[in-house]
């Protein structure tokens, strides 16, 4: 049985520290160390580890620099490092055995990693991290009173659009958390409900789906902020140009 709130592990004082905290503790020990791995390891003639983190870096980077022009260079930190922390996240609850590791209680056992991304906290701190980023590169870039023109004018019409632009950058906060969330931790229910009925071959299949969705929800959430940024980085009065109906144009095209 999977618990809705992240289930608390030790207290320091009045402090919980719960099984999702650790969870995002051992996340960030995989990164560094993969960092550090990667490190000690290049050369002129790279090993697997390194090309594939090459190929990696070098994929992303083409495409924030197809979406964000000559912003590249501040966007690209934020989309890379939201993209590994949201994968390892979800694909840490994929390790076998994970939630066998936990303390007996009240006749089940509480998991010591549960991955973060399942734990609504978690994915709304990074909602808020990401939007507020946005927002901060935004004014650094385009200055604040191109970015307040945005949201505010003399005009009545364009008061009005502001309006809801202001709503949008609410509803961005509430779709990245939720979206994430409830996707990961629908995979640990059906996870944890398949491997109760069924120990073995049977849960494959389920695991495979989860992988894959692990996957797929790290690069939405890092791609969605990527647009999020290019789109508020623009120049107020070159925003309706980059965005079309089918969502951010290339910055290249804008400026052109």
């Amino acid at each position: 049985m999977v618990s809705f709130a992240a289930e608390p592990i030790v207290f320091l004082g009045k402090f919980g520290v719960t099984n999702t905290l650790l969870n995002t503790l051992f996340v960030d020990a995989m990164i560094i160390g993969l960092i550090i791995a990667v490190n000690k390891q290049i050369s002129l003639v790279p090993g697997r580890l390194q090309l594939l983190t090459e190929s990696l870096l070098t994929g992303f980077y083409q495409i924030t620099e197809s979406v964000a022009g000559e912003n590249t260079k501040k966007i690209f930190p934020f989309v890379v490092s939201f993209f590994l922390f949201i994968l390892f996240a979800n694909w840490s609850g994929l390790i076998p055995g994970i939630s066998a590791i936990g303390i007996k209680e009240e006749g089940h056992i509480v998991p010591l990693l549960r991955p973060a991304t399942s734990d609504f906290n978690a994915t709304l701190a990074l909602a808020l991290v990401s939007i507020g980023a946005t927002h901060i590169l935004s004014i650094n870039t385009i200055g604040i009173k191109d970015y307040l023109s945005r949201f505010f004018s003399l005009n009545p019409i364009n008061l009005f659009i502001g309006f809801l632009e202001i709503i949008s950058e609410i509803t961005k906060v509430i779709s990245l958390s939720f979206r994430l969330f409830g996707n990961i931790f629908a995979g640990e229910i059906v996870l944890g409900t398949v491997s109760t009925i069924f120990a073995f071959i049977f849960p494959l299949p389920f695991l495979m789906l989860e992988f894959v969705v692990g996957l797929v929800q790290a690069l939405v959430f890092s791609m969605l902020t990527m647009a999020f940024m290019a789109i508020l980085m623009t120049p107020h009065q070159n925003a309706d140009m980059a965005t079309g109906p089918d969502g951010p144009l290339v910055q290249g095209e804008v400026n052109h």
